[in-house]
């Protein structure tokens, strides 16, 4: 579903004469249908600037991310926008830490909107929207709310609902389970679980140990950059 050759990303400090970092150096991994493949590394080991070049925020310097879309293996480096904004629609879905919305805009249609963009209902797609924020425990009071007065666990769990709202072939996780209490942390760990059984490759960030112990099938040392597998 997801293989990577070669990566490599810098940053050019052009305020500090033009040093240049070194954040990932020739990261190689792939990630199969099924498989939940997690970043492990201190802070800084370069976990997220990962993540955002997976998906297309970042360029790299060089190497390839090839994702399985549309019955092919698909460059992401390189790519036209219009090519990225197909597979983010399509193929790749990313929970990342912080729910970034339009100021007034319902707790409900943000959830929605990955399903409308792909064609479903408005029916259809407010019901399973409805059926997550319940599983999710955000009180339907809030669901015709914006978001932006809600609480920071309340706005993460927005942010999953809406990121488990279709069924993605690849979904990247970037600490899905942060500040979320022991309930709610347990059903985004059946929601990926799930995602798992119904055939997504995952890749994620955890730093709460035991969520990483119970979803993780291979983990990607960021520390020394090399892959190994879980115990």
């Amino acid at each position: 579903m997801v293989e990577v050759e070669n990566l490599n990303k810098t940053f050019t400090l052009h305020q500090q004469q033009g040093v240049v970092l070194n954040v990932l150096k020739n990261i190689s991994f792939s990630v199969q249908a099924g498989e939940c493949v997690v970043l492990h590394g201190h802070s800084g080991a370069g976990k997220s600037t990962l993540m955002r070049t997976l998906y297309g925020n970042y360029l790299p310097a060089s190497g390839s991310i090839r994702i399985l879309h549309r019955g092919g293996m698909f460059d992401m480096v390189g790519a036209e926008p219009r090519e990225i904004i197909a597979v983010r629609r399509e193929t790749m879905g990313y929970v990342s830490q912080f729910l970034r919305v339009i100021p007034r805009v319902t707790c409900l249609d943000i959830v929605m909107e990955p399903a409308l963009e792909r064609g479903w209902s408005t029916e259809k797609a407010s019901s399973r929207a409805k059926a997550l924020l319940q599983r999710l425990n955000i009180p339907e009071r809030l669901w015709s709310l914006a978001p932006g007065t809600f609480s920071g666990g309340e706005q993460q769990r927005v942010n999953i609902a809406r990121g488990f709202m279709v069924d993605w072939p690849v979904l990247l996780l970037d600490e899905p389970t942060a500040s979320l209490d022991d309930v709610n942390r347990q059903v985004v760990l059946d929601l990926i679980t799930e995602a798992k059984q119904a055939g997504s490759a995952l890749i994620g960030i955890f730093h709460d140990k035991a969520a990483r112990d119970v979803v993780a099938d291979r983990y990607i040392d960021m520390n020394a950059q090399e892959s190994s597998h879980a115990a």
